[in-house]
């Protein structure tokens, strides 16, 4: 199949009405989540330090966490809920588990000044395996793309290194949803980035993000945030 982009995977309002794996065991993924956590914690060097973490860096953490937030969410309840088949469930329990990770080191990193989750409704997209795995191409390539784009502007060395070393996981998170799905893993020499504000208006379009609690389409699935 050809390329897809953002736009042609809301075509059908999916996104716009409300948007032995990659690690080997599961010993292993665990033991390199836990040395990628302490080294961002790392990363964010004390306060008069050559490399310390800038407000600007903060907030493009936090920013970075929100959308580590939904990302892990969208996956914890497609796991839970358990709707989607033998490959695409596989690839949600490492991935989310993956997620799950980065969302863990961003917090400690962060302490007191993390954001908190959100409260999230993934309209029905987590009960159904083609609206899955759409929205997993979408979200995964919006975190990429938003990963790049605050790259550049991130001014401690460290934390850069870190984040970088995030964008290569969402990319191979990426490809993976895109075969899964049937379309072209990269199919382009380049990729674009995009702003925060074109970022937040695209999760804004989903309506995912809500501020009560209401249960979802038949009371189920209930909410992960």
């Amino acid at each position: 199949m050809s390329e897809l982009t953002l736009e042609e995977v809301d075509q059908d309002g999916a996104l716009s009405e409300a948007l032995h794996t990659l690690y080997g065991s599961r010993g292993d993924f665990l033991r390199k989540a836990t040395l990628g956590g302490a080294a961002f914690l790392g990363a964010l060097a004390m306060p008069g330090s050559s490399d310390a973490a800038t407000a600007n860096d903060i907030g493009i953490l936090n920013y970075a966490l929100t959308l580590e937030y939904l990302q892990a969410s969208f996956y914890t309840e497609t796991e839970r809920i358990g709707a989607v088949g033998a490959k695409a469930f596989q690839a949600t329990r490492v991935v989310g588990a993956v997620e799950r990770a980065h969302v863990k080191a961003l917090q400690k990193a962060l302490g007191s000044a993390a954001v908190k989750r959100p409260t999230f409704n993934f309209r029905s997209t987590t009960e159904d395996e083609s609206k899955f795995l759409k929205t997993a191409v979408a979200f995964e390539d919006l975190a990429v793309a938003a990963y790049k784009a605050q790259a550049p502007r991130i001014d401690s060395k460290a934390i850069l290194a870190v984040a970088v070393s995030i964008h290569s996981v969402e990319a191979r998170h990426a490809a993976w949803m895109r075969r899964l799905f049937g379309i072209v893993p990269a199919a382009n020499a380049f990729d674009e980035p995009l702003s925060k504000p074109e970022v937040s208006k695209i999760v804004a379009s989903t309506h995912f993000i809500v501020s009560t609690s209401a249960t979802a389409r038949k009371g189920r699935p209930r909410f992960t945030g």
